[in-house]
């Protein structure tokens, strides 16, 4: 007899050489006469998607309190994907100075047409209500009709900073509804001042003095700006981004993300920027404007559109638009019968990159016309499936400066490098394509119609731009810096633009403190 420890190893054996004589997919079954045949089961099926991500921001308990009498008003909560919040509305129009605080789980809703004060007229010295916006504050349009409109005399102070911008957005931002192709949700943010402009609603007033004002371009209810003093004040947006703006308000006219109706030099206005606004990212009408640092992102009408005599600095530019989107980059007044009142435009541009995707209404990348005066300095422009310049109207182009007209003579391009379409030039209304061309002069002034940029990830200089001798437009205007680059991001070291903007897939910014466009920080 096997002892109990062998027969095991002999029995095991056994069983082993029979399991191997069946098939992979066989197992043999006693008492049956024979094998039976299993399938193997089907895979199982793939795990359910992670949820998403826990909400990370809890409402605050209540809104805070703030200086102006008729306060904020609780409008209970809203859920978007980054967590729920505690909504406050401001009130129609804020009647004393008064701060809205950075405060956890806080939003601040327009519920529609938001005044700063009343309307102090195109005379006036007086500044009586300033709107304080803390870094990092979040406002949203509760409705299309939702607009910021801070009137002549009045002023905001909105200062974020490049750790916590000040963003300014919809209610389907906050609602995670929006994508990389949402536009023109809520309306955006008009500053008026007592500066000077031309086009008066009144035909008998004299363009740049108090007589001449305007109303703000699709408001319905007055909302006024002009006056004369170059150096009026209408506050401060620094550190700012404007989301998914330019809803019809009136007459199939929209709003812009920012809108400047008579603003004066004593206005500060940097690091700003604009995504996907359904009209232009900027509208300029009259005044004395000095910016820099703007990032327009998306917009789907003009990037840059100045009007009504503005005289303008900007430095530091960049604008890319939407893949089969948007309209020009630079639009400069319009071809009227006003278009030689004066004070005649003059825009000043120095260190800009543009990146046009697609062909235009204005069928170039730049149209400059009514007369303008406009100079142009250390550019690259990327516009390879439309011309680069078309110009309007002999006016525009007149190379003979008269001070008694406030004209400065034609259009000025220094260190200004572009890959155009076929043609690369446009003219109209009485100018023709070679004297177009003509105004560029390419090959003087290392100017280049016919450039082969480097650029790198997406708008970053290259070899090729950073081979291009820079103009210095300080010798033009003191706001201006003086570069040793052309373009608006020197190397992949110039990060002025990076962090406190926000990402899309029409440009990445690089590391930004506030993520996709499309989400809100929960800073």
């Amino acid at each position: 007899m096997l002892n109990p420890k062998l027969r095991g190893i002999v029995y095991a054996t056994a069983a082993a050489a029979l399991v191997t004589g069946c098939g992979a997919d066989d197992i043999a079954s006693p008492g049956t006469g024979g094998n039976i045949t299993i399938n193997n089961p089907a895979a199982p099926p793939p795990p359910p998607p992670p949820p998403p991500p826990t909400a990370t921001v809890t409402p605050a308990g209540g809104c805070p309190t703030i200086a102006d009498a008729q306060g904020l008003t609780d409008s209970g909560t809203i859920t978007g994907p980054t967590g729920t919040y505690r909504v406050c509305t401001l009130p129609a129009r804020v009647n004393t100075t008064s701060t809205l605080p950075k405060i956890a789980g806080v939003l601040y809703r327009l519920g529609g047409r938001v005044d700063v004060g009343t309307d102090q007229g195109p005379s006036s010295t007086n500044n009586v209500v300033t709107l304080n916006i803390e870094p990092g504050v979040i406002v949203f349009g509760g409705t299309g009709v939702s607009w910021l409109n801070v009137n002549r005399g009045n002023r905001i102070n909105a200062v974020g900073t490049a750790a916590l911008p000040i963003i300014f957005t919809s209610r389907d931002n906050v609602l995670g509804l929006n994508n990389d192709s949402s536009i023109g949700q809520w309306g955006g943010i008009v500053l008026n001042g007592r500066a000077p402009i031309t086009d008066c609603a009144a035909p008998a007033a004299t363009p740049g003095t108090v007589a001449c004002e305007r109303q703000v371009e699709g408001a319905v209810d007055p909302a006024l700006y002009g006056g004369a003093n170059t150096a009026d004040n209408s506050g401060r947006l620094s550190f700012v981004q404007i989301r998914f703006s330019g809803f019809v308000l009136s007459g199939n006219s929209e709003l812009q993300s920012l809108t400047t109706g008579g603003t004066g030099t004593g206005t500060i206005l940097n690091n700003i920027q604009s995504f996907n606004s359904s009209d232009d990212g900027a509208e300029f009408f009259g005044g004395n404007v000095n910016m820099k640092y703007f990032v327009s992102i998306g917009a789907d009408d003009d990037n840059l559109d100045t009007d009504t005599g503005v005289k303008a600095n900007f430095q530091y530019v960049l604008a890319v638009q939407r893949p089969n989107a948007g309209d020009s980059m630079i639009e400069a007044d319009s071809d009227n019968a006003l278009d030689g009142n004066t004070p005649r435009q003059n825009t000043r541009l120095s260190n800009f990159t543009f990146i046009q995707r697609n062909n235009t209404g204005n069928l170039s990348a730049m149209l400059l016309r009514g007369g303008t005066d406009y100079s142009m300095f250390n550019g690259v422009v990327v516009s390879p499936s439309t011309s680069c310049l078309r110009i309007s109207r002999p006016q525009t182009i007149s190379a003979t400066a008269d001070a008694t007209i406030d004209e400065a003579g034609a259009p000025v391009f220094r260190s200004v490098v572009m890959q155009c379409g076929s043609p690369a030039f446009v003219g109209s209304n009485g100018v023709t394509e070679a004297q177009v061309s003509a105004v560029f002069g390419s090959g003087a002034n290392n100017n280049n119609s016919a450039f082969t940029p480097s650029l790198t990830s997406l708008f970053i200089n290259g070899a090729t731009e950073n081979a291009v001798t820079a103009f210095n437009a300080s010798s033009i205007a003191s706001y201006f810096d003086a570069t040793t680059y052309i373009g608006a991001v020197r190397d992949a070291n110039d990060l002025w633009y990076a962090g406190w903007t926000c990402n899309s897939a029409t440009a990445n910014l690089g590391t930004s403190v506030t993520g996709l466009c499309t989400s809100l920080p929960t800073y």
